[in-house]
Formats: structure tokens, sequence, C-alpha cells
């Protein structure tokens, strides 16, 4: 069993469609453990970090966390790891959306890309895997499936938005997965 470092009910969902059972995960909540783990720092991969080491010195139990950004090439990889708080505080995906679309408003190149790094620790020691999925801002929102910036996000080799895609149909393609296939196949391999 895991421990998933996240308060994020989305994401515990996402994950546990992706694993199917072949893990068992429990989240935050599940876990007992209230807790909102700051994001302070400038990369996914020190964020990730932040929050298993958080968990497991909490609990001495295995654990993993992810840190996920959004980066637009034009942007200079903006939102990226402020992808959650990018408009305000408030980690509302409305707000944030609004402010990619506003920013890329008249532009032709909207190429971007989901990052996703997961952050495993298991006995006092960190793996760290990474998941990228490449593809393009939309110029509105399409779709009411998923979360977060879903709306927008359509990637290489779909016609289809995130946001209008099954949860099967969007592990397809998604960063997360990547990174969760990763974590798996290390853990067969331990």
């Amino acid at each position: 069993m895991l421990i998933f470092a996240t308060n994020n009910q989305n994401k515990v969902k996402e994950i546990n469609s992706i694993l199917n059972g072949v893990i068992e995960v429990k989240s935050l909540k599940e876990s007992g453990i209230e807790i909102d783990i700051p994001e302070p720092h400038q990369t996914l991969e020190e964020n990730a970090r932040e929050k298993s080491k958080t968990i497991y010195n909490l609990t001495q139990t295995a654990c993993f966390s992810e840190d996920t950004g959004l980066e637009i090439f034009l942007l200079n990889g903006e939102p990226g790891v402020k992808s959650a708080r990018y408009a305000d505080d408030e980690n509302n995906y409305l707000n944030n959306i609004d402010k990619v679309l506003k920013k890329l408003a008249g532009i032709s190149d909207r190429s971007a890309q989901f990052k996703t790094i997961i952050s495993l620790l298991i006995n006092n020691q960190e793996f760290q895997f990474e998941g990228i999925c490449k593809g393009t801002i939309t110029e509105t929102e399409i779709g009411t499936n998923g979360f977060g910036y879903d709306p927008i996000f359509i990637p290489d080799g779909s016609s289809k938005t995130f946001a209008e895609m099954t949860i099967e149909e969007k592990n397809i393609f998604s960063h997360r997965k990547k990174a969760v296939a990763q974590l798996v196949q290390f853990l067969k391999n331990r």
C-alpha cells in the first residue's frame, strides 16, 4: 500500500483509474492525514519531493506525490510550476484558463506540454519519474470532463481536448499515466 500525498480528489480518481487495482493507493484523506503541504519551490521536481518527504517524515510509510505543470512554449514555459495558482492564490482553474487564453490571444503558435513529476519515497530513498504529453492550446474552452486546464489542451494525435475525453481516453495520452507507468514498472522490478 502506498500513500498518495495529495488532497486533490481529481488526481486520486485519475491515478486509481490508471492503476486499476495493481497497487493499492490511499489519499491523504483516506489515510487520516489532514495537512495542506506548501509548494514553495521553483521546479516541479522540488515541489513533488517536498510533498513526498513531508508525508514520509510524518508516517514513515512508503508514499508518493506528484506535481504537474502546463508549459506553454511561447510563454517561456508558463504557467509551469505555478499552474495551479497562475491567475491568483485561489487555485481557481477558471481564472487560470482565462489568463492563458488572454495571453495567447491572436497568437498562432499555441504549442504546449503537460509535465508530471512523481516523487516516490521508500525506505528513506527517493526515486523520481517523469511523464510528458505534448499538444496545443485551444482558443476557447471545449468539454466538461476532467479538471484544471483540460478544456483548453488537445494532446498531439487527437482532435479532442482532455475535457472532451472519458478518463480512459485521456489515459491513452496522459502525462500522468506515463509517469505512473514508470512508477509501477519500478515497483514491479524491486
